[in-house]
């Protein structure tokens, strides 16, 4: 029976994890790609608010699973087992069709591994680092899953040459950003003055980034601000959490710093910005295709950032600088991250011309646009048919 006729007949069942905002938004598009061929489809597991929107069937709240760092995880640890041992105990007493990973590596790769034992496929859909850190978790890669989808055109390559089932299938970002964002408009939309020079502050989505990060951005803006009374500075907030988090700092580091703070419309702010103070992770490949000058800040933990510099081979740790193999923006990490650095790299930014930077986000952007979710719904179809 092929997958199309089973279809036909029963509900298939599409299982998904994900750990956080960017896995949501890449669940949100496979799951609308999936129901063009499979209207009555079940999506269940662990998704977030875009998922559940078109009906996926949250068993836990995605939060649980929104820890990043070794030390992080630890302090989490019991909590995490307990979730993964139920999905477990669900995934296996109600079999779906295949079994979605989505991005949560340490997560989902081990949850994987037990489901594709129980006979379940298995898709996961980002790949691990694993060209940067810890190369040996291909091998258990291997082992957990019918087919990696990879994003980034290298990971593929990687994947190919440990002879392990790997699927490029581009970046949804590149298909959903327009390859020429109109900050005119982006500013109208949000109110924001059409003639000032604006420096978005984006220290991140999570708590623990907004903590380590906000202090160096808010002494920087103010430094700013002292040299440019017409600055103007714009804060992208993904939930009312951070936006109280973001607040309470602000009154403890700058209470007179003049910030918009603008809730869930992080690609608004950053189309409306001339330049941007942010923290390193998906956000930066938002900024390249959007085509906006930053500069990427990050700071671990003390001990995460001991381990993982022992860890990790990379010469750069931002998307941009990867994707393009040279430094196309400045990254600054652990101690660097201070206003020393930060303000003359932000002016610089705000006012020189930045066109030949604009050139090499583009060659990025026509090299990820591929239609990402078709290409990763096709995939797991096939992954699919290959078990009927």
């Amino acid at each position: 029976m092929t997958a199309q006729n089973k279809n036909e007949q029963q509900q298939t069942v599409f299982a998904m994890v994900v750990g956080e905002h960017s896995g949501d938004t890449l669940g949100a598009g496979l799951i609308k790609t999936l129901l063009k061929t499979h209207p009555n489809a079940k999506f269940i597991g662990i998704g977030g608010p875009q998922m559940q929107v078109l009906g996926f069937e949250s068993l836990f709240a995605m939060d649980e699973l929104s820890v990043m760092g070794l030390v992080e995880v630890l302090g989490r640890i019991r909590r995490l087992l307990y979730v993964r041992k139920t999905l477990v105990n669900f995934f296996t007493s109600n079999k779906p069709d295949v079994f979605i990973g989505i991005d949560a590596p340490d997560f989902n790769i081990g949850l994987e591994l037990k489901l594709k034992k129980a006979e379940i496929k298995t898709v996961h859909y980002v790949s691990p680092s694993v060209w940067a850190w810890r190369e040996k978790r291909i091998f258990k890669i291997a082992k957990a899953t019918d087919m990696v989808l990879a994003l980034l055109p290298f990971e593929k390559a990687f994947y190919d040459k440990h002879n392990v089932p790997c699927t490029f299938v581009g970046h949804p970002l590149a298909d959903d950003i327009p390859m020429q964002s109109d900050k005119s408009l982006a500013r109208a939309q949000l109110g924001l003055a059409p003639d000032k020079k604006i420096l978005a502050l984006m220290p991140g989505s999570r708590g623990g980034e907004l903590s380590r990060l906000l202090a160096d951005f808010f002494e920087s803006a103010k430094q700013l601000k002292a040299q440019d009374r017409e600055l103007l500075f714009v804060a992208p907030m993904i939930s009312e959490q951070r936006v109280e988090q973001f607040n309470a700092l602000k009154a403890e580091f700058a209470p007179d710093l003049p910030v918009t703070v603008v809730l869930n419309q992080t690609q608004q702010v950053m189309a409306a910005s001339d330049c941007l103070l942010t923290a390193s992770g998906t956000v930066t490949l938002e900024a390249a295709l959007i085509k906006r000058p930053m500069v990427i800040c990050y700071k671990f933990s003390p001990v995460t950032f001991l381990l993982g510099r022992w860890l990790v081979k990379l010469k750069w740790f931002s998307l941009p600088n990867l994707l393009a193999n040279k430094s196309l923006v400045p990254e600054l990490l652990q101690k660097q991250v201070c206003p020393d650095n930060i303000v003359p790299l932000i002016k610089e930014r705000l006012y020189q011309d930045q066109s030949q930077l604009n050139n090499s986000y583009t060659d990025i952007h026509q090299q990820l646009k591929c239609d990402a979710s078709a290409q990763a719904a096709s995939a797991v179809l096939n992954v699919l048919a290959t078990s009927s």
